[in-house]
């Protein structure tokens, strides 16, 4: 579908962008070269008549987004998460980008949740509310199941969203292309990786399964968490199309009065949101990347209950450490240790100098540990290492700026209910914690028993690699030295098979 016939969708979004005075915003953000503005501006000025007008009360940026529908406002929302694409000052208008879109109706609910699962809803509901609230992909519902009498919330995909969503997915994949084409070399624009990661995110926010999916893991990894609850999914009532969870009764986060009426400690709710967050990202590696105070809410019991699974972040063990070891040595100032571990991981380029770049690390956390412990912030500090990171060579790590981005949310979930929070404070215990468990003697242990497992599984297969390698050898006329290197590989193999079968023997009977 990516062809000529998307230059109108193209025409009636650079007409919006330049009636919205959004045109400028956006290029500027993207360091556009003069080629691609020229490009930009003959595809709007024309035709600025044919733009949408939007809310004038609203930034440039996300009056356009929200004039031009759903797909560019969910598009504008996920290039929010990307600060190393579109800039700081974009990303930070982009955030409070609003999806409030008129609901469908009702019977058109209805009519979706029978025709996804297969049921009628007056015999599985004895209630089903009206819509209380509407989004870009989806609205909710209020519920209630006639068996249990349980409330639930019932998310149900706006009819025919998949197709009108692939129709303007395929202009943006169509825009990208001319972008590389008028500016190939053109700095943070990398259009078509962000397309592509636009493309994914949408995805899996268009079948609700996959969001299930993340509740469910989300629930698990977090149910020995004191203070902390989630809604459970209704999985006999999830389909791809419709998703039913527990009903999250409670005080909103971002309601204050509320949350003082209600008698809640709000520093304290501040200081376990933060810490909720650390340790699902470095314990867990998994983690809620839309935790603002809108997904978020306080049961009558205190504890905080998390909804909204759509935008989950994902690290892996090996990143996490790297992420842990360079959180601690700027809690410990050891600016040496956080540029070793930055070149041990091979985020910079070794022919950097590992002094240099202590200085440049020293200049960015210095400033900070100045400043008054409740203003200093973990989130600025990540956002200024990668700007130095950057500088000596090191390649952005999308999974970074995503864990970047929700720690900034999720620092200001927590001043907003106690501006008296000390980031710094909260932080040490977690990562300390983190560290013993995954760089000690225990963490080499577990690590050692999980090569052997691996090495251990050529177990079986050793007598036929043997045998097949023997045979390949008689009616084969290698040199002398390929049929060493085979038969070296092979015994490789074979000796690091028998280790690691007596390793795991010996660390199981340790631990």
């Amino acid at each position: 579908m990516r062809g000529p016939h998307n230059i109108w969708r193209l025409i009636r979004t650079g007409a919006t962008l330049e009636r919205t005075g959004a045109m400028n915003v956006v290029l500027d953000a993207f360091e556009a070269p003069p080629a691609l503005r020229f490009v930009a501006h003959a595809l709007g000025k024309p035709f600025q008549w044919l733009g949408y007008k939007g809310d004038p009360a609203m930034p440039p940026a996300t009056r356009a987004l929200t004039a031009l529908g759903p797909a560019y406002i969910k598009f504008g929302q996920v290039l929010s998460t990307r600060p190393d694409v579109v800039g700081d000052e974009l990303a930070e208008q982009l955030r409070v980008l609003q999806d409030k879109l008129p609901p469908f109706p009702r019977s058109v609910a209805k009519a979706e949740v029978e025709s996804e699962l297969g049921v009628q809803v007056d015999g599985v509901f004895a209630e089903f509310s009206e819509p209380i609230a509407a989004a870009s992909i989806a609205q909710v519902h209020r519920a209630r199941i006639a068996d249990t009498g349980e409330y639930v919330a019932v998310k149900v995909l706006r009819p025919g969203i998949e197709r009108a969503f692939r129709k303007d997915v395929d202009a943006f994949y169509f825009a990208a292309s001319i972008v590389d084409f008028f500016a190939p070399g053109a700095r943070r624009l990398r259009p078509m990786e962000v397309i592509e990661h636009f493309d994914g995110v949408v995805r899996g926010e268009l079948d609700l399964r996959l969001e299930s999916s993340a509740a469910s893991e989300f629930a698990d990894n977090t149910a020995d968490d004191a203070g902390f609850t989630l809604p459970a999914i209704k999985w006999h009532l999830s389909a791809r199309r419709v998703m039913t969870l527990g009903w999250a009764d409670g005080v909103t986060l971002g309601d204050n009065a509320a949350l003082d009426a209600a008698g809640h400690d709000r520093r304290a709710l501040g200081e376990r949101v933060l810490s909720l967050f650390l340790n699902h990202a470095l314990r867990d590696g998994f983690f809620h990347a839309d935790m603002h105070q809108g997904n978020l809410k306080v049961a009558a019991n205190g504890d905080i209950i998390a909804y909204d699974f759509g935008i989950m972040g994902h690290i892996d063990e090996y990143t996490r450490r790297v992420y842990a070891e360079i959180l601690f040595g700027f809690i410990k100032r050891d600016y040496k240790r956080v540029a070793e571990v930055h070149f041990e991981a091979g985020y910079v380029p070794a022919d950097q100098d590992v002094d240099e770049f202590a200085r440049a690390l020293r200049a960015v956390g210095e400033p900070i540990f100045g400043m008054d412990a409740s203003h200093i912030s973990m989130g600025r500090l990540l956002a200024y290492l990668f700007e130095v990171t950057e500088r000596f060579g090191m390649e952005t790590r999308t999974e970074l700026i995503l864990l970047q981005r929700t720690m900034v949310v999720v620092e200001g979930v927590a001043r907003s209910l106690s501006p008296h929070v000390n980031i710094w404070e909260v932080a040490r215990p977690v990562v300390e914690d983190y560290i013993k468990g995954s760089i000690g003697p225990r963490a080499v242990a577990s690590d050692l028993m999980k090569t052997a497992r691996v090495l251990a599984r050529f177990g079986p297969r050793l007598p036929a690699l043997v045998e097949s390698a023997l045979i390949a050898q008689a009616h084969r006329e290698d040199p002398p030295k390929a049929s060493w290197f085979n038969m070296r590989t092979l015994l490789t193999v074979m000796v690091g098979a028998l280790i690691g079968g007596g390793l795991i023997a010996v660390l199981e009977w340790l631990f």
